[in-house]
């Protein structure tokens, strides 16, 4: 089982992810500043065409005059980077990655995080590299899921370090400010986002538009379906279907169930297949801890079991989970799915939509 700070970060999501990942550290943890889709310079970046290119991130101006080669990307409880790299090509830019998930929607995608190499050298407490092993790689960009990775109390390099050492570092626009994105969560846009970024830093514009309008025709393709069978059928606001998030066998506080999804990109995603999250404001935060007494209250028409260790029976884990809430219709019609990290930030967030729309809506999705 995740430590609460792995736990948490599981989400930018997160993801989180962190996976799509922001809540993984105080909140005062991050450089605040301009970060968003129309930041300067990021636009400019997007549209353009060879270098330099120029970045806004969380508030400082990064150059690049050509495509980095030796790419360190650390942990965060995130493959949002590592797996938005993938996505574009760019795997053999990788001298160091600290991300991994045992599981993924994308075939092969898993295995072929594991085989990136990992630099050899030695990670702290975190599963991350430390101020000096961080240096002794040399890199010439680094990636971090938030801002946390750059602290100097947390026994990182800092920005101004690496930028002393010729490196560039990138935080997804998500990671600036962990407040402000639980408070105003992630959508699938943050994602394209993140990708149009990259696509910028490395040149690679065209294929991450590619990406990029894939993912929208899949996504637009589902919610046509899901539209006209709903107004077939006369379907209205109240019959959305409720949908409870949880990840499973994870812990991070105390009662049972302690890991419903509350605020993240899920919810964008759940509002794309048809849904919506049951528990979308039981908290203030990225996860509600919530008792069997609130949980039985509400009529949950779907579960998504959100899972990410290889070994985990996440069927069986929903089963019970059903069998202790007899009462949801999500019980008496059996419905559920199991997710891993098409749910958080990163480039896959079309499969998780697909997926929980065919679950909600099998008549319209096949």
């Amino acid at each position: 089982m995740p430590s609460f700070r792995t736990a948490l970060a599981l989400g930018t999501v997160l993801a989180t992810a962190c996976l799509g990942a922001v809540a993984c550290a105080p909140a005062d943890s991050t450089t605040t500043g301009s970060a968003g889709p129309a930041a300067v310079g990021d636009r400019d970046a997007w549209e353009g065409e060879g270098y330099p290119v120029t970045l806004d991130v969380c508030g400082v101006e990064q150059t690049f005059t050509e495509a980095p080669e030796r790419v360190v990307v650390m942990n965060g409880a995130s493959v949002a980077e590592v797996s938005t790299l993938l996505d574009l090509g760019l795997e053999d830019r990788i001298v160091a990655n600290a991300q991994s998930y045992g599981r993924s929607e994308v075939e092969g995608r898993a295995e072929a995080i594991d085989g990136l190499p990992t630099g050899d050298v030695r990670r702290n407490e975190l599963h991350d590299f430390p101020r000096e092993s961080m240096l002794d790689l040399a890199p010439d960009l680094v990636l971090s899921t938030t801002g946390f990775g750059f602290r100097s109390e947390n026994g990182f390099a800092t920005r101004e370090e690496l930028a002393e050492a010729g490196a560039n570092t990138y935080v997804p626009r998500t990671g600036c400010d962990e407040r402000a994105a639980v408070k105003d969560p992630p959508t699938i846009e943050d994602s394209y986002a993140l990708l149009r970024d990259l696509g910028a830093v490395f040149d690679v514009r065209d294929r991450a538009e590619q990406r990029i309008e894939a993912s929208e025709r899949h996504i637009r393709k589902t919610a046509r379906a899901v539209r006209e069978a709903g107004g077939k059928q006369g379907g209205s606001a109240a019959d959305t279907p409720d949908v409870l998030v949880i990840f499973a066998n994870m812990s991070m506080g105390a009662n049972q169930y302690s890991s419903v999804a509350a605020r993240g990109i899920w919810n964008d995603v759940l509002a794309k297949a048809g849904g919506r999250n049951a528990f979308a404001d039981a908290s203030a935060t990225m996860f509600a801890d919530l008792s069997p007494e609130q949980l039985a209250a509400k009529p949950v028409d779907a579960v998504v079991v959100v899972a990410w260790q290889p070994g985990d029976d996440a069927d069986a884990y929903a089963r019970e989970l059903l069998d202790t809430f007899p009462q949801w219709p999500a019980a008496r019609d059996d419905r559920y799915t199991v997710l891993s990290d098409s749910l958080y930030l990163g480039p896959s967030n079309h499969l998780a939509v697909e997926r929980v729309a065919a679950l909600l809506h099998p008549e319209a999705v096949r």
